[in-house]
């Protein structure tokens, strides 16, 4: 009896000690970050919804509050992210044949500025662009905010990427 109860506190020491944790989000952040945060990225682009700039912070802070276990803060984190909004502009994308377009096509450019306090190797300042597609026959502010949800996903997803999940 004390053999097996011995080796049951070793089991239950050992598998206390060992324990490992996965990311289903591919996301690999160093053990020391414990803290992001997302100054306000301001609308440069000429055009664009009102609400651009504040949709965009926030969507990209619920990114890492959802995927990370990151705690965010408002002056400087371990990670830190800023920037501006510096293009939005639509245009014809596939001219038919009697030179009118079939398609148009609006884009989103963002310039971000990460900074990584615990591993600066990761630091980036760079532009992502995304875009998305819409039939020429609907008018730009019929499908705008869906086509901004769109875009401003996939730039959130890039962003996401090239800052903590480095495959």
């Amino acid at each position: 009896m004390k053999k097996l109860s011995l080796l049951l506190i070793i089991y239950l020491f050992i598998n206390q000690a060992c324990t490992i944790s996965y990311s289903l989000t591919g996301a690999s952040i160093a053990p020391d970050v414990k803290t992001f945060s997302v100054q306000h990225f301001v609308n440069r682009a000429p055009l664009g919804l009102p609400n651009l700039e504040q949709y965009f912070t926030d969507e990209l802070k619920d990114k890492f509050k959802s995927q990370t276990s990151l705690t965010v803060v408002n002056d400087m984190g371990h990670l830190n992210f800023e920037g501006e909004i510096t293009k939005y502009f639509t245009k014809p994308l596939a001219i038919t044949g009697d030179e009118i377009a079939a398609q148009n096509r609006l884009t989103i450019t963002v310039h971000v500025k990460f900074t990584n306090e615990i591993q600066p190797e990761y630091n980036f300042d760079t532009d992502f662009t995304q875009f998305a597609d819409y039939d020429s026959n609907q008018d730009l502010s019929s499908v705008e905010q869906q086509l901004v949800e769109e875009i401003v996903e996939k730039l959130i997803e890039d962003i996401f990427n090239k800052s903590v999940v480095n495959w």
